[in-house]
């Protein structure tokens, strides 16, 4: 008998799957995580800000969900191995998902080497370190591997003031390019999701600003995407659904980017 609701119910499950998921303490890696746990995943929660981690643990185990919770800093590769391990004493982790990131909004003649490296750090070499680690381990075990680089717009588009950020987001999704030429083979698939502007704790106030609304009214749908409109993007690239999709980028933003 056909039935549709089992065989998609299929498709996109991640039961099984072992998520590391960075950034998860706020924002829109807080939702990732309520999204991979219900979708099935066992999810190792990381950022630096542990008691918000375990708050949010908290919650996900009220629901029934499987979670963990790991101190991490991304720019310090011995952190990095070292949550790695600690994760992998679990189960091998066969999706990252590199969420943490940050932004320092300034004009570039007034950004200091300091800030830049902060930035550049976080959002492009933490998660190339992270990949690194994990293909290491991928490719000694033979078993398989999703990157998810959350990217952004902005790697794609600029709107000034974000050089640093927006010179990172677009090196993301070039290294998963490079990256998938080098891995395919190995079963290893490096992709980017990147989401246009979506309303979260941390932004909503810009959002509401005039400065927000200008933003707003450039986009063609005329309204910020809800954080569930990710959801769909982030499991199927989780999931084996997503199996044959490699070195690609998936845009999340109401038209945003297609816009002139």
């Amino acid at each position: 008998m056909n039935d549709p609701k089992s065989f998609l119910a299929n498709l996109y499950d991640l039961s099984g799957k072992h998520v590391l998921l960075t950034g998860a303490s706020s924002g829109l890696g807080r939702h990732f995580a309520r999204t991979l746990t219900r979708a099935g995943a066992r999810v190792a929660l990381a950022a630096r800000g542990v008691d918000k981690l375990r708050g949010l643990a908290a919650e996900i185990a009220a629901e029934g969900g499987r979670c963990d919770v790991y101190a991490l800093d991304v720019r310090d590769r011995d952190n990095c191995r070292a949550c790695i391990a600690a994760t992998e004493a679990i189960a091998a982790v066969n999706v990252l998902v590199n969420n943490a990131g940050i932004a320092i909004p300034k004009a570039s003649e007034k950004l200091t080497d300091d800030e830049w490296d902060q930035v550049y750090e976080t959002n492009l070499r933490g998660p190339w370190t992270l990949a690194q680690e994990l293909v290491k381990r991928r490719l000694a075990d033979g078993g398989g591997l999703s990157v998810i680089n959350i990217a952004s717009v902005l790697g794609i588009r600029a709107i000034g003031h974000l050089a640093p950020y927006a010179a990172a987001k677009a090196g993301l999704i070039n290294l998963g390019r490079d990256m998938c030429v080098d891995y395919a083979v190995n079963g290893i698939r490096v992709n980017a999701l990147a989401p246009g502007y979506f309303s979260t704790e941390m932004n909503e106030q810009w959002l509401k600003s005039p400065a927000g609304e200008r933003l707003r009214n450039r986009i063609p749908a005329k309204r910020f995407g809800d954080p569930s409109e990710l959801d769909g993007a982030l499991i199927y690239l989780a999931s084996d659904a997503s199996r044959f999709m490699n070195g690609n980028l998936m845009t999340v933003d109401g038209g945003h980017t297609a816009a002139v």
